[in-house]
């Protein structure tokens, strides 16, 4: 296999119809979501992907029922608390992005704890989108952007492309290669709006909990076998 994606990002849907599907919870449905990510992250080690980046939690998920977004915020923390050791043996540097400091307290505490602990790493990079929005990053951007100019720190006639995206929340990493959608749905959900522009596209039917290493290879099996052009011929 060639032409594989460096740059995953994936949209975790389908936690709740999993658990639906099974008479469980909806929490359980995302507890069996948690340990798909621990498997994906073993995939793309194997497969030689240097980035994933996860939709954890988007800034419309504060509308969800009360008793499940406290669940999901105690399985950051469950997750966080389980494998951030087996992170720092596995040289995976963790990276957050999205309005960290809108998090409860402890989220932050532990958050902030686990970022630290592997932010040295450089064998492979975890990055979740917590409380993520791609509107607002391209807000929190311009805002960035308009403070700098009002300093004299940079002009207005520096401002382009590559200028805009070293005020994003991650500037370092590479866009994304593949956008995996899990669920059938098809949107983007305000997910890497800038980023994602000439990222190709995989959407399953797969449910989240589900999505196994026999449907990853699916996916970048599928996108090693496109050829991408960048508004080329």
């Amino acid at each position: 296999m060639i032409n594989l994606p460096s740059h995953i990002a994936i949209i975790m849907d389908g936690n709740r119809r999993w658990a639906e599907k099974r008479g469980l919870p909806t929490f359980e449905g995302h507890k069996a979501g948690a340990e798909t990510v621990r498997k994906v992250v073993d995939c793309c080690k194997k497969y030689n992907v240097k980035n994933l980046t996860l939709y954890a939690f988007s800034t419309e998920n504060w509308k969800r029922p009360l008793s499940e977004i406290n669940a999901l915020m105690q399985l950051l923390v469950d997750f966080l608390s389980k494998y951030t050791d087996e992170m720092m043996k596995n040289n995976v540097r963790l990276i957050a992005i999205g309005k960290i400091d809108k998090l409860p307290l402890l989220q932050r505490k532990i958050l902030s704890s686990s970022l630290e602990k592997t932010k040295s790493n450089n064998g492979f990079n975890l990055i979740l989108a917590i409380n993520y929005g791609g509107r607002s990053e391209i807000v929190d951007a311009t805002i960035k952007i308009a403070r700098d100019v009002k300093d004299g720190k940079i002009e207005l006639n520096e401002i382009n492309e590559d200028t805009f995206r070293n005020y994003l929340y991650c500037p370092d990493i590479p866009d994304p290669d593949l956008l995996i959608r899990t669920s059938s749905e098809m949107r983007i959900s305000n997910f890497l709006l800038w980023q994602i522009s000439y990222t190709e596209l995989y959407i399953t039917d797969v449910l989240w909990p589900d999505f196994s290493e026999d449907e990853f290879y699916k996916a970048i099996n599928d996108y090693s076998m496109r050829k991408r052009r960048f508004g080329g011929r």
